[in-house]
């Protein structure tokens, strides 16, 4: 539906993807409780129209707490974004739950190009409460989008006024109105008195899989933390379970217990073993420490460096990879060109 009679020729487009999620949902049956319900200008017509010079285009994708998507939701929502884009739109919005957003942003990160923004927003208030940020969110991210100086910085993130690379925003409060954070670098812009400020500018991030590839079922990534006193029964196991791959969450700089040396090692041979750091922020270290179950150690045995990404961005990485039949070569190279144009290293 169109929230505007203006013609492309005398204002900007945006097209807007609803996914649900908090900044959609009632309570609808008078229980008290919520759930996505909202859709078109029920959803965005507030903010749509605080914007009168903007066409807004809505389309909704999926009615569904953001825990429900998927990387399939992902990959099929890239693709109609790009013939969107393609048709003339000048950015496009996304809006979905907020527990998924670093990973179903990073996702789309991957598997879409060109200059024009592409934003993901969502609400930590649902519209019932005192304060609900979601029309404010939108607004925000309905000005990034249309704005001609957030191009060519790849997906975004806009929360609280704040604009986030997707590739490194991650949700760190589960109810403060400013929970998300970009620990690596911070904001790359802000929206303040209805405008845009672009900040910093990321490097581009490399192409590293072809989105047409991405086909049929997106195979099992396991995403294994280590915590004090764990065991490798699990990754013992994840071969028989249906594992194609593993992401290790590694204390500090990318470090396990000796104990899970052998198993990890062992599963390097057979599928691709992907090394993060667990604190979140800060890259996976390469050649600092020479103990057994160090990143030096397990580097040298066959596991590939996740390089900036944490765990979860790693896991969404590996598995797109994957789904494309990469080997576990392809992989190293994927993970490897993409830490380079990450940090300008290319």
């Amino acid at each position: 539906m169109s929230l505007s009679s203006r013609g492309p020729g005398d204002a900007a487009r945006v097209v807007v993807y609803t996914l649900g999620g908090t900044i959609a949902s009632t309570d609808v049956d008078g229980t008290g409780g919520v759930r996505p319900s909202l859709a078109g200008a029920e959803l965005l017509g507030p903010a749509a129209q605080s914007l009168g010079d903007l066409v807004v285009d809505v389309v909704g994708v999926r009615q569904v707490p953001s825990g429900e998507l998927t990387l399939a939701d992902a990959i099929d929502l890239s693709h109609r974004i790009r013939r969107d884009l393609d048709g003339g739109y000048d950015g496009a919005v996304v809006t979905q739950g907020t527990d998924t957003i670093e990973e179903f942003a990073f996702a789309l990160d991957l598997l879409t190009s060109g200059d024009a923004p592409i934003v993901v927003t969502g609400a930590m208030r649902h519209p019932g409460e005192l304060g609900a940020d979601g029309p404010a969110n939108v607004a925000a991210a309905l000005r990034v989008a249309s704005d001609p100086v957030m191009r060519g910085l790849g997906v975004l993130v806009v929360m609280n006024d704040e604009v986030h690379a997707a590739r490194f925003v991650r949700k760190t409060n589960s109810a403060n109105l400013a929970a998300f954070t970009s620990w690596t670098t911070g904001p790359i812009g802000r929206v303040l008195e209805g405008r845009t400020r672009r900040y910093v500018s990321p490097p581009r991030l490399a192409r590293v899989l072809d989105p047409a590839q991405c086909l049929g079922d997106v195979p099992p990534v396991l995403l294994a933390s280590c915590v004090l006193g764990v065991d490798g029964r699990l990754l013992e196991r994840a071969v028989d379970l249906g594992y194609a791959g593993v992401v290790v969450e590694g204390f500090g700089g990318g470090h396990v217990p000796a104990r899970l040396v052998e198993p990890l090692a062992t599963l390097a041979t057979v599928m691709p073993v992907v090394l993060a750091s667990r604190t979140g922020a800060g890259d996976a270290l390469e050649s600092t420490y020479g103990y057994e179950g160090s990143e030096r150690d397990l580097l040298a045995r066959g596991l590939i460096s996740a390089g900036f990404l944490d765990g979860r961005k790693a896991r969404v990485l590996l598995s797109l990879l994957l789904s494309t039949g990469a080997a576990p070569a392809q992989v190293a190279a994927a993970f490897t060109l993409l830490h380079q144009s990450a940090t300008g290293l290319a």
